[in-house]
């Protein structure tokens, strides 16, 4: 049975820069992965470009049933089929995991497969793309935080972030992890749901009024469903949360024309990964992500119109629709 530092379910864009950079600063890294890409790291490992410039060999673990033990498990997958690989996951002795995933529902999911004392809140400010050609294009690299759950830091979590700070993806402690899930969530349904059906780069969708007006309003609905669970929102977000929430609706929309204006000038060509998804046909994070919101808004009673209508707009575009009804 294999014995790894980390063991990263997924090897597409984040799991792959995280993999590569761990692995580089001599850490013993294994990638849960399978299929073609599966096989193409195995043949010719993991090739960075953009903000790191490397190619190395990365382990790649193709049977869950192989691995044995993992300080360290980090979640990099897209969130359809989640539980089921974490299923496959269960015999291994796991003493730390954290998911990077989107969506509020993740944490959940880990604490089901290994114990709630085992998880950690986590959440990346990172980008990057898994080009056509299986190179990485390494594009945002801001901030990983992890915490533990729901507030506190500990040894472990200083440590793993300072492992994965080192290795030359930036990480940080935080005793607030789960405001910061939350802030990045609200943050998520409306530029998610505004990338997906303009199918336009980050910054033109966000310099646009109209389109910024939309992701306003579906923040703002979000953050109801944050506080009636308790949670409070920062602006330690890639938008604003707070600000946006409590300021005029043309102030808000300034703010984030504002943000637009800045990708323009530091990654015009950043494109939200749900596109990404869309355009390869690959199926979207719609259901965990703006389906959890409105599942949870019908149990607290809270009427968030605007995120109902972009739900189901949204998963009539999925791909993976098209792959249910054949």
């Amino acid at each position: 049975m294999l014995h790894a530092d980390y063991a990263i379910l997924g090897a597409g864009a984040l799991g792959s820069v995280l993999g590569a950079h761990l692995a580089r600063a001599g850490h013993t890294v294994v990638l849960l992965a399978r299929g073609a890409r599966a096989e193409q790291v195995e043949r010719e490992g993991i090739t960075l470009r953009g903000l790191s410039e490397f190619t190395l060999a990365v382990r790649v673990l193709r049977e869950p049933s192989a691995l044995g033990k993992a300080r360290v498990l980090i979640v990099a997958t897209k969130t359809p089929g989640t539980a089921q690989a974490l299923a496959a996951l269960r015999h291994a002795a796991i003493d730390t995991a954290l998911s990077i995933q989107n969506g509020p529902g993740k944490n959940d999911l880990l604490a089901q497969a290994f114990g709630r004392e085992c998880v950690l809140g986590a959440l990346a400010d990172t980008s990057a793309e898994l080009l056509a050609g299986g190179d990485v294009l390494f594009t945002r690299n801001v901030n990983i935080s992890i915490g533990e759950l729901p507030a506190g830091s500990s040894e472990r979590v200083e440590r793993i972030a300072r492992e994965i700070d080192v290795a030359g993806v930036r990480c940080a402690a935080s005793a607030q992890v789960l405001s910061l899930e939350w802030s990045k969530f609200c943050a998520w349904t409306g530029l998610m749901a505004v990338s997906v059906t303009t199918r336009l780069p980050t910054w033109k969708f966000l310099v646009d009024p109209d389109s910024a007006l939309v992701i306003v309003r579906l923040v703002r609905e979000t953050v109801q469903l944050a506080q009636a669970l308790g949670i409070a929102v920062s602006d330690e977000s890639v938008l604003p949360i707070a600000s946006i929430a409590g300021e005029s609706e043309q102030s808000a929309v300034d703010r984030v024309g504002a943000i637009g204006e800045r990708y323009r000038s530091s990654a015009p060509d950043h494109r939200m990964s749900s596109l990404q998804d869309l355009e390869r046909g690959r199926p979207l994070e719609v259901h965990e992500t703006l389906g959890y919101a409105v599942g949870k808004a019908a149990e607290f009673g809270l009427e968030l119109p605007r995120l109902g209508a972009f739900y189901h707009l949204v998963a009539a575009l999925d791909p993976a629709r098209e792959v249910r009804r054949a």
